[in-house]
């Protein structure tokens, strides 16, 4: 068993000691097969549960849910360490100095009125960074992880920047009525590639008719399901009561009962 100095008060550097321990040859065999590539999608997963405890409002899961975050991190970068990548100090210097530099307006001589002031100012100082530097487009560094929705809220909002936007949003139903056509007719083809791009355009002027009249379409999306998904429980506790098996029910009867969900809180 490793040896370790087990503290009532660790800092930073002490959880990052149990995890090298953890990615030691004496640790973890699971620790010590993760990559970053692995490690990936519980960041993602950590991340998504630490949303949810923000909205539950409930402090002690928001601070659980920041550690495992926090841990994740902190293995990404002992993972680049035991490349020679990079480390969690130079992770710390690099946004340290980053935020330093990207708030002139606290740190140095800018001034500023508003938070609008303060994302044109923002948007000013990345474009002055290296990685802009790299970019072709106003498309490029919009990240291709972030959920789908969000992708295509960005995608948009960046073409609106440069004047590639809608004038009023009765245009964007017409658009989402054209799709809708194009969308059927592909569907009576039967052609699975021609459906899933017109799906997919649908989609994306939905997207568009949300963002121009300034909705979160994550947000929307995410209060549809959790209203579908609190109706169709109180449809499971119906059925429930009524002692059939759920193929028993006619669409008719399925429609009512979803019908009375509605109604009920």
């Amino acid at each position: 068993m490793k040896n370790i100095d087990i503290k009532d008060n660790p800092s930073a550097e002490d959880l990052l000691e149990v995890l090298r321990t953890l990615r030691s040859p004496d640790g973890c065999p699971w620790d010590r097969e993760q990559t970053s590539s692995t490690l990936k999608k519980y960041l993602l997963e950590e991340s998504a549960e630490l949303a949810d405890a923000i909205d539950d409002n409930q402090p002690e899961d928001i601070c659980e849910e920041c550690g495992d975050v926090l841990m994740n991190l902190m293995m990404q970068t002992l993972v680049a360490e035991e490349k020679n990548d990079f480390s969690f100090a130079d992770v710390v210097k690099e946004e340290y100095d980053k935020m330093i530099r990207r708030h002139p307006h606290v740190f140095g001589e800018d001034s500023v009125n508003s938070s609008g002031e303060v994302l044109g100012l923002w948007e000013k100082i990345k474009k002055s960074e290296k990685h802009s530097a790299e970019r072709k487009s106003v498309l490029d560094g919009i990240p291709r992880a972030l959920p789908q929705l969000s992708r295509a809220e960005k995608i948009q909002k960046k073409a609106a920047k440069c004047g590639f936007d809608w004038v009023k949003y009765e245009d964007i139903f017409d658009k989402i009525n054209e799709e809708i056509g194009e969308a059927r007719t592909a569907i009576a083809g039967g052609n699975d590639g021609e459906i899933n791009e017109e799906l997919g355009d649908l989609l994306f002027a939905v997207v568009n008719l949300i963002r121009f009249l300034k909705r979160d379409p994550e947000q929307l999306l995410k209060e549809s399901n959790a209203k579908f998904s609190h109706r169709f429980k109180l449809i499971e506790h119906m059925v429930a009561d009524s002692g059939r098996e759920w193929k028993s029910f006619s669409p008719d009867e399925l429609d009512a009962m979803w019908n009375r969900a509605k109604t009920m809180k």
